[in-house]
């Protein structure tokens, strides 16, 4: 697919009508149609003044502190493009206003993608920081994303990479792990339970039938108190039993340190001292250390981390043809950033 250069090619654009999905794939992003139909109006024009081919130097900055991810997206869709980007290192964080990536090249080279490359950063940075903040509440404790649910499935590789990133042990989707060259982690939800009518017998057929690697994490919640359901598992696994998965519903009270503190002491009385407890559903940072208090001993985060609000990026033109240059209320010319390194 070839790149858009001008409206004549937007108008040009045919939707198949048996498309199947609404997201856009790989080579759309690349031929532009994600971007803002302004920036092919600018290339209209500065083509038609004769000035499309002048040297720029852009930067791009924040507008609440954070960490850093999407820049590798970045790369890779400028990667054919004449330019040198810098860039801060993803996983690095930042302040409001620091300049994150600064791109030098012809302004044809690369003016077009704005859009996409400040989309690129905006909702992965989010992520990652919401993740970050995960990891500094919990410490060395395991958590995992569980957050693709909430998100287009578009993105949910995007979304889980970048929790990653941000601190993330592992990525429960598929596509997020091996984009990070990792295998995905996840136990089995309410559904198993549900089809078959009983706890006790999905974890006997888990237990047989995955391979020795797959940790035998079981749900305690779905039919019985969740304390009794915890011996009863552990009970009928012994030794192989690695933990107990807790995702009591909001309906039931959620799970709470409360829970979480007596199923580990009846555990422990019964000589299931081995046996981990796994939280999951509504966490947050400030809950996930309470229940870490109680006895909790990894968790899986989705909504804190997927709902995160974009961090809104700002790309300008700070340097045209070597002179320095800034809209009305920004300081013309480069703002440095020690942490920028050469990435291209």
């Amino acid at each position: 697919m070839e790149e858009i250069k001008s409206l004549n090619d937007v108008q040009n654009i045919k939707i198949d009508s048996k498309r199947r999905l609404f997201s856009a794939n790989h080579d759309e992003i690349l031929a532009g149609m994600t971007t803002d139909i302004y920036f092919i109006k600018t290339m209209e024009i500065l083509r038609h003044m004769g000035i499309s081919k002048k040297e720029v130097i852009a930067e791009v900055f924040p507008r609440r502190s954070g960490v850093l991810c999407g820049v590798e997206e970045v790369l890779s869709l400028l990667q054919d493009k004449n330019v040198e980007i810098y860039a801060l290192p993803e996983g690095e964080t930042f302040e409001p206003k620091d300049t994150v990536m600064r791109i030098k090249g012809i302004y044809e080279e690369f003016g077009i993608y704005e859009t996409v490359i400040l989309g690129m950063m905006a909702h992965p940075s989010a992520w990652a920081t919401a993740a970050r903040q995960c990891r500094e509440a919990v410490g060395e404790t395991s958590f995992i994303c569980f957050g693709a649910r909430h998100v287009h499935p578009a993105v949910a590789p995007v979304m889980e990479r970048a929790a990653v990133i941000g601190g993330e042990d592992n990525a429960s989707c598929i596509l997020a792990a091996k984009l990070l060259g990792r295998e995905p982690s996840g136990t089995i939800p309410h559904a198993a339970m549900i089809m078959a009518g009983d706890t006790v017998s999905v974890a006997k057929a888990y237990d047989e039938i995955m391979p020795p690697d797959s940790p035998r994490i079981i749900l305690v919640d779905t039919f019985k108190d969740e304390a009794e359901e915890s011996l009863n598992i552990a009970e009928a696994l012994g030794q192989s039993l690695e933990g107990v998965r807790l995702d009591t519903p909001s309906e039931r009270g959620g799970v709470t340190p409360e829970l979480v503190h007596e199923i580990r002491q009846r555990l422990n009385q019964k000589g299931y001292d081995h046996v981990k407890i796994f939280v999951s559903g509504g966490l947050t940072p400030e809950r996930m250390k309470l229940l870490i208090e109680a006895g909790a001993d990894a968790f899986g985060v989705g909504s804190y981390i997927s709902g995160s609000n974009p961090i809104d990026m700002t790309l300008d033109l700070k340097m045209v043809d070597g002179t320095p240059v800034a809209k009305r209320g920004r300081i013309p010319g480069l703002k440095d950033n020690p942490k920028l390194k050469r990435m291209k």
